[in-house]
C-alpha cells in the first residue's frame, strides 16, 4: 500500500497514512468513537519530501498494514513546527473538510486575486490563529506579515483564508449584515472602523479565535506562503461549487 505524507493545517501536524486523500479526510474529520467530528484542512505532500527537522523514514516504516490487513490510517511525525519546515514546492493539492467528512480538493494557482476591496479580514490558520481585519488584499497582508521589516509581527511561515465582508466592507458602520453568520458583528464594524480612522493596517477582531470557520464564507480562497513564495488554493465559483461538487458544498452549509 502507499504510503502518503500529510500536512495538517487544523491542528498544524505531519501526519503519515495509507489512506487516500479523501479516506484520509473522511477519518479525519468525522473519525471514530475515539474523536469527536470537526473540519479538516490539509496538503499532500511530495511522498519523496525528507527534511532534517522531521524522522520522516522512522514514521513511514512505522506506517504498515494492520494484521487484518486494513491500511495504517496514521502516524504523527510532528506536531511542532511543521509549516514553516515543509518547502512550498513539496505541497500539492489542498483539502478541505468538511465535518461531516465531504472532501474538496483544491488545485494552486499562480493567479492571484485580483478584486480590489477597502477592507478585508483573514482567519489566519497556522502557525497561530487570530482572526484579523485589514485595509490589505491577500498577496499585500502575506508580505506584510512575512517580508515586512518594519512590521512588529514577523512569522517564518503562513496560512491563511480571506473570509467575506460582505456590504461591511466598504460600509462597516451601515452595511447590511445579510446572510453573514458571524456572531461578533458589532465588535466586527468597530474593528473595521478603527482600520478606516486609524492609520493602521491591520486590526486583530480575536486572537483566541477557534480556527474552525464557516466554508461557505471563504471569499477568495486560502494562502500558505514563506518569504520567497506563496502559494495560492483559489475556491471554485459557486456556481461550480453547486453543480459539481454539490454534496461537499450542502455539507458546507449545513
Amino acid at each position: 500500500m502507499t504510503v502518503h505524507l500529510y500536512l495538517s493545517l487544523m491542528p498544524e501536524a505531519l501526519i503519515a497514512s495509507m489512506l487516500s486523500p479523501e479516506d484520509f479526510g473522511t477519518y479525519y474529520s468525522v473519525g471514530t468513537t475515539k474523536k469527536q467530528h470537526g473540519q479538516a484542512i490539509f496538503v499532500e505532500l511530495d511522498p519523496g519530501f525528507r527534511h532534517e527537522f522531521f524522522r520522516i523514514d522512522e514514521g513511514v516504516q512505522r506506517c504498515t498494514p494492520h494484521e487484518d490487513g486494513s491500511p495504517k490510517k496514521s502516524v504523527y511525525i510532528s506536531t511542532y513546527r511543521v509549516l514553516e519546515h515543509v518547502p512550498l514546492n513539496a505541497m500539492g493539492k489542498l483539502y478541505l473538510v468538511t465535518g461531516y467528512g465531504q472532501t474538496l480538493a483544491l488545485e494552486q494557482s499562480h493567479n492571484y486575486p485580483q478584486h480590489d476591496l477597502p477592507l478585508y479580514m483573514y482567519q489566519e490558520i497556522a502557525p497561530v490563529n487570530p482572526l484579523v481585519v485589514s485595509s490589505l488584499s491577500p498577496v499585500k497582508f502575506y508580505d506584510f506579515i512575512i517580508k515586512d521589516p518594519e512590521s512588529m509581527i514577523h512569522l517564518p511561515a503562513v496560512a491563511f483564508v480571506e473570509l467575506q465582508l460582505g456590504d461591511l466592507a466598504s460600509d462597516p458602520e451601515h452595511g447590511a449584515v445579510r446572510d453573514l453568520p458571524y456572531p461578533y458583528i458589532h465588535h466586527l464594524r468597530e474593528c473595521l472602523m478603527d482600520l478606516q480612522m486609524k492609520e493602521i493596517h491591520t486590526k486583530m477582531v480575536n486572537r483566541v479565535q477557534s480556527i474552525e470557520f464557516p466554508f461557505r464564507m471563504i471569499n477568495s480562497g486560502l494562502f500558505i506562503g514563506k518569504p520567497r513564495q506563496l502559494n495560492y488554493y483559489p475556491l471554485p465559483p459557486r456556481e461550480e461549487l453547486r453543480s459539481k461538487y454539490y454534496r461537499w458544498w450542502r455539507s458546507a452549509n449545513v
